[in-house]
């Protein structure tokens, strides 16, 4: 219900303020490219304010490229039981409202803590580090120079075969504990075949059921072969 309420009724008061100042940042940039939206799915605000959100920076910025990063509700660790009511309604406007939606999957990232950092009851601490690694890798390109997805743009070109189709599988490489790090030493060959394997992706699924229509390996640090 929180979903409805945050976009159809309490939104509205807030949606005119939170414009105005998303208008005054955007002024005052040398070259703005586009938004970088940061929300999850189950919550009320994450999912109805977002939309809402999203719907207006759509008629006010239509040119202008709109990237998320959202955290997708798992099943098995689900923490609200209107999560999926929230989801299935927020999803809409993924699909209407966004270019490149990056999803990272709460049921992965805690299987991930587990077996490849050894963390035994991951925290939040653990979870937002992981996450915040993730986007950093992907935003990289966008804060440093490079040939490749040197823009907002480039993510769409590069990543999204049709419109619809803009929610890109997400892994990182290579997920090891602080003290296998100091030990344990991965050629490229290895950390970029890592990036295909299940236990090392963001969102809980078999990509080998599946078919690659794109690929996009960002790499950091001194590239040798």
């Amino acid at each position: 219900m929180m979903t409805q309420k945050l976009h159809n009724t309490i939104g509205g008061d807030y949606i005119e303020t939170v414009t105005d100042r998303i208008e005054k940042m955007s002024e005052m940039c040398d070259g703005l490219q586009g938004f970088l939206i940061f929300h999850s799915f189950g919550g009320g605000t994450g999912s109805g304010f977002t939309a809402l959100l999203m719907e207006q920076l759509s008629v006010e910025y239509r040119k202008k490229s709109k990237l998320e990063f959202c955290i997708y509700p798992a099943p098995n660790l689900s923490t609200s039981v209107v999560e999926p009511y929230n989801s299935v309604l927020t999803t809409h406007t993924t699909l209407e409202h966004t270019d490149v939606a990056f999803m990272v999957d709460n049921e992965a990232i805690y299987d991930i803590c587990k077996t490849n950092l050894n963390i035994s009851l991951p925290s939040y601490v653990n979870l937002n580090r992981l996450i915040s690694q993730v986007v950093s890798s992907i935003t990289v390109s966008l804060r440093f120079k490079g040939a490749l997805n040197v823009d907002l743009n480039e993510f769409n070109t590069n990543l999204v075969p049709f419109p619809r189709i803009h929610f890109p599988l997400t892994a990182y490489s290579p997920i090891i504990s602080a003290e296998k790090s100091t030990k344990q030493a991965m050629t490229m060959s290895e950390i970029t075949s890592a990036c295909f394997e299940p236990q090392n992706q963001m969102v809980k699924c078999n990509p080998r059921k599946g078919q690659y229509m794109s690929v996009c390996l960002l790499f950091r640090g001194d590239v040798v072969q």
